[in-house]
């Protein structure tokens, strides 16, 4: 099992700390403008990284030493997040939720990221991307659109992925409904006056259903952090894996990265959840008619694989009220989720200028409504 490793990248002109280019796909210097190309891999390494590992074996725990890692980490006491500790500098604030964070020492046991999508949208890119969904938020607070102007620096964070592949085969019983018509007389009531009219009536017919589907499933992607909301970081999708890189820690210079908080049995769980109501979806094609009922699915797994990645999100940690609100940003496409406080004043003030438009309405035409009596200008 490997040891935690810091990783340090002086630069070769004036020995600053050089950090990770989004977009240039190499090292920088920010005080010489030096710039280095990160040593690519072999096509070994490469094929390594696309390389899924035995799920059984991980879910035992008995996957092999190569494919284990210790590292160090940051422990955050309000959202729980792990931090680990890539290179000299420690984090002093939690990225998720902008609480200070305790240093730690301690090491824990993971399993290795085999690969990462590298940031291709640098900051700036990603705050411009943040403050324009910012300035379209309606009710916010005057103190989050000035946090906005302001042009806080944001954190570019590598967030921890699991991708889980899998073959399966179905069988299921069901029942197909295929809908027919018949004409009834009914009477309504026009004008006032009673009348007979024809009125067709949609009934449906069910036939038992039963058969065979199979579905392979490639790259089943769960957020492996329990750190951000599930639908922020489920909504940051789609990410473009085919970008996927072997990992190398030059990728995360200047970066942190966030362990993995959701265990492996976990991640799977929700992967099968998720794969289960695909194959529902395809025994209904299966099934076809108008409407299908379901009565059973036994679906056999194998060839079950999984990959643990690293996928770059910026992220920004807004307080407002005593709580924190999160705002991030796919370092890959530039997508925007986040949640967002609203200001009670800003509300209230439009429900009372809606009230006053309603009521000032009413008084100019028909002021009796509210009570009032008609003034003689109006008539």
């Amino acid at each position: 099992m490997a040891a935690a490793e810091e990783y340090r990248y002086p630069c070769a002109q004036c020995g600053a700390q050089m950090r990770y280019a989004p977009g240039e796909g190499r090292l920088t210097c920010d005080f010489c403008g030096h710039t280095q190309d990160i040593a690519p891999g072999t096509a070994r390494d490469a094929e390594k990284a696309l390389q899924e590992l035995d799920l059984q074996r991980g879910l035992s725990g008995d996957l092999a030493a190569s494919d284990m890692e210790e590292v160090r980490t940051i422990s955050c006491p309000s959202c729980g997040a792990s931090i680990e500790i890539v290179g000299a500098t420690h984090a002093t604030e939690c990225p998720f939720c902008a609480t200070p964070v305790v240093l730690d020492t301690g090491t824990q046991r993971h399993i290795k990221p085999l690969a990462l999508v590298p940031f291709v949208y640098s900051e700036p890119q990603a705050r411009k991307a943040m403050t324009d969904w910012l300035g379209r938020l309606w009710f916010a607070p005057n103190t989050l659109l000035e946090y906005a102007r302001k042009g806080r620096a944001m954190t570019g964070i590598y967030v921890p992925y699991w991708t889980f592949d899998a073959d399966t085969a179905s069988r299921y019983r069901g029942q197909r409904g295929e809908h027919y018509y018949e004409t009834r007389m009914v009477t309504v009531q026009v004008n006032g006056k009673s009348e007979r009219r024809e009125e067709r009536v949609q009934k449906t017919r069910w036939y038992p259903a039963s058969g065979r589907v199979s579905r392979d499933f490639d790259d089943v992607l769960v957020i492996a952090s329990t750190s951000l909301p599930r639908h922020l970081g489920n909504n940051l999708a789609p990410w473009d894996l085919a970008a996927l890189k072997p990992y190398a820690p030059e990728y995360l210079a200047g970066f942190e990265a966030e362990g993995y908080t959701v265990p492996l049995s976990d991640g799977h769980a929700e992967a099968r959840d998720r794969m289960a109501d695909q194959i529902r979806e395809d025994v209904r094609r299966d099934i076809g008619g108008d409407e299908q009922r379901i009565d059973s699915v036994d679906t056999s797994w194998s060839e079950e694989t999984f990959k643990h990645i690293l996928l770059p999100v910026w992220m920004a940690a807004y307080k407002y009220g005593g709580k924190s609100y999160r705002f991030i940003v796919n370092g890959q496409t530039g997508e925007v989720q986040g949640e967002r406080p609203w200001s009670i004043w800003k509300i209230g003030f439009a429900v009372a200028f809606v009230v006053v438009l309603v009521v000032g309405g009413l008084y100019l035409y028909d002021p009796e409504a509210l009570g009032l009596q008609r003034p003689e200008w109006m008539d």
